[in-house]
């Protein structure tokens, strides 16, 4: 059988652009890997799934691309943020929005988000072969001609997408199959790296706040003694170091400035306040609890997992009352509440990484309809594309972009050809 269209990947982007193909009238088979579709999906957002972020100027929300905004322009023009929410509602899914504009479904679980896409494409006949492992790609006479199974199978359609993703979490199935068949076929592939990275600290007792999270703290970065930059955000700490929105919306340019030299980063969990302010403040929280030992009365100020590793940093000992807490201790407790220092020692590898840097240049790839500008019965979507974003619900909302404009043109592609 010769399909109108052939999908390769099962991750967010190769489902909706499948659905997505099959609603426009074509015959669609879904080529995985896997022995099941969406296995990065149901592990993205913590198990919870950012689905996009609500952003509604497009604008803004295309700055957040780089210099692949303009290259998102028409794709998002096409199926953006609100047409992704609207989507998610009309196919049964409820979602919600959280702190920095984060839109989740309502019952905190990417399964929602897999059932719904399941379903998408049960409704219009796409046929899904897992445990497919695809093993080129053939070219002839300018177009792609078929996809090679490992089986020895040859899959046939009209149309191609391929959305087999970068190569983060490669448990997953995310190896970079994909560039290396592009390659083969003339592809330019800019060299895939982590992306979205956990970042490893030298200082061992980080391990005692491990899950413990912050929101609206400050990571600044310094080298050589020198601050480089800040952000403020969301923060995680983990048993090896920090995680979290903001260390891994950081962790690019740290990896950058990493090949310099060493790097530490400051973590300041009141930055809204300064140091005479915070003293202000825990002065206060002590008048209240004047005979208790000061390991308890913290805790009225900061969780309690932070506090003996805070009077650690601050040379204080907890066991002591509060009342007897001199002035100079107090203000060496705000310092380092102010600053906690921690040094780099690295960025975890793919495996830990949410995305992937590099992939197909945008130069080669129509982004009116996501098509090859090398092939043009080829689509590519997602991953595959080399395309950097930050967390907080960009990723997803790409794959739901680009797999919707490249489903719509693959299936009018098939007709026409």
């Amino acid at each position: 059988m010769i399909y109108d269209v052939a999908i390769i990947g099962g991750g967010p982007a190769g489902m909706m652009a499948a659905g997505r193909a099959a609603e426009c009238g074509a015959r669609v088979i879904l080529l995985e890997k896997n022995p099941s579709l969406g296995t990065k999906l149901l592990i993205t957002g913590g198990g919870r799934s950012n689905v996009t972020n609500a952003e509604f100027d497009p604008h803004l929300f295309l700055s957040k691309f780089g210099r692949a905004g303009k290259f998102l322009f028409s794709p998002l023009s096409q199926f953006g943020v609100q047409d992704a929410i609207d989507f998610f509602h009309a196919h049964g899914m409820p979602t919600k929005v959280e702190a920095e504009k984060r839109v989740f479904p309502a019952s905190d679980s990417a399964q929602s988000v897999w059932d719904m896409l399941v379903g998408y494409m049960r409704s219009g006949g796409v046929t899904v072969l897992p445990g497919a492992e695809v093993a080129g790609i053939d070219a002839a006479d300018g177009r792609i001609a078929g996809v090679r199974l490992k089986n020895g199978d040859q899959v046939e359609a009209r149309a191609y997408v391929l959305a087999t993703g970068g190569k983060s979490h490669p448990e997953t199935g995310s190896t970079g199959d994909g560039f290396r068949w592009l390659e083969k076929i003339g592809h330019a592939i800019s060299a895939p790296r982590p992306a979205l990275v956990p970042l490893r600290v030298r200082e061992p007792w980080i391990a005692e706040l491990s899950g413990a999270s912050f929101e609206g703290v400050k990571l600044s970065v310094f080298q050589q003694y020198t601050k480089r930059y800040a952000k403020t955000g969301k923060l995680l700490f983990t048993h090896f170091g920090l995680s979290g929105p903001l260390a891994l919306n950081m962790s690019r340019d740290i990896d950058e400035l990493l090949k310099t030299g060493e790097v530490s980063v400051s973590v300041d969990l009141q930055p809204s306040m300064n140091v005479g302010e915070i003293d202000t403040e825990l002065l206060g929280i002590f008048e209240l609890q004047k005979n208790r030992q000061l390991k308890n009365g913290l805790e009225k100020f900061t969780k309690p997992l932070l506090v003996p590793v805070l009077l650690r940093l601050a040379r204080i000992d907890g066991e002591k009352p509060v009342h007897s807490v001199t002035r100079a201790e107090r203000l060496e407790l705000a310092r380092v509440i102010k600053d906690i220092r921690l040094t780099i020692a690295g960025l975890l590898g793919a495996e830990h990484a949410i995305v992937t840097s590099g992939g197909v240049e945008l130069e080669e790839v129509d982004c009116r309809h996501m098509r090859s500008r090398l092939y043009p019965n080829l689509y590519l979507v997602g991953d595959i594309l080399n395309i950097d974003r930050p967390s907080g619900g960009y990723s997803l909302q790409l794959c739901w972009t680009t797999g919707f404009v490249a489903g719509t043109a693959a299936a009018e592609y098939s007709k026409e050809n």
